[in-house]
């Protein structure tokens, strides 16, 4: 007890003393996670769009493949990535292994297929309630996916926010790439699991406490965000049957 109640006051003061080092890491990780989310989510948007709409023999495979890639452990991604970035592999000219790149990659991957299938049901049960119409006006299933996704653009922002909570919290991958190296690619999560086999709690619990607060963050984040989009639909609604009245 005596130690738990150690290693927490030990980090709550490196967290209101700002140490260096622990805001190094923090912003270290949010960089990381952050530049991922924005590769994947240019892809996974536009290509969950897409397949919401559209209607191609072997879709039902794409979709099984897809899912299946939902429950991808992230060593196997970040193992993927070492072959593909080693000096023997097909990427190793880039010389992106234990950099930044090479964890900002694997977490692209690693993400790409969350970001994809939400997208792609988001799309699709919009489609099933009003993409009818806009078949009927001549739209093809590219631009009605996209006015679609522009019409759910809230959702799709919870979406995003899930993204960066599943990014921010991921360590194996970014383990197996980026090789923890202190200064370089440590991460709040591959510093908690080094700090803790080292037996420096305090460290590890202050990284804990921050990465504890993000994940909050993003969760009131989206909560915030849902009520708002539900008081706006009300709001709508209202109108629309005060105006039936009048």
């Amino acid at each position: 007890m005596n130690t738990f109640t150690d290693s927490v006051t030990a980090a709550a003061h490196l967290i209101a003393s700002a140490d260096p080092v622990l805001l190094a890491i923090v912003g270290r990780s949010l960089a990381v996670s952050a530049t991922s989310c924005v590769l994947a989510c240019g892809v996974g948007l536009l290509l969950g769009a897409w397949l919401a709409v559209a209607r191609f023999q072997g879709r039902a495979v794409v979709l099984a493949v897809l899912n299946t890639f939902l429950a991808l452990p992230s060593v196997v991604v970040g193992l993927v990535i070492y072959l593909l970035l080693s000096r023997s592999g097909p990427l190793g000219f880039l010389g992106w292994l234990f950099s930044f790149k090479a964890m900002v990659l694997a977490q692209t991957v690693l993400v790409l297929p969350m970001v994809t299938a939400l997208t792609r049901q988001v799309i699709e049960d919009a489609d099933r309630g009003h993409g009818e119409q806009l078949r009927s006006l001549g739209a093809r299933p590219l631009l009605r996916s996209l006015l679609i996704a522009a019409d759910e653009r809230y959702a799709l922002i919870t979406v995003l926010i899930a993204a960066f909570g599943r990014a921010v919290s991921e360590v194996g991958a970014v383990m197996v790439v980026g090789g923890n190296i202190d200064g370089f690619t440590r991460v709040m999560t591959t510093a908690i699991a080094l700090e803790t086999s080292k037996g420096d709690l305090p460290l590890a619990v202050a990284l804990g406490i921050v990465l504890l607060l993000v994940v909050l963050v993003l969760n009131l984040a989206i909560a915030a965000l849902r009520g708002w989009r539900e008081r706006a639909d009300g709001g709508v609604a209202e109108a629309m049957r005060g105006g039936q009245i009048a």
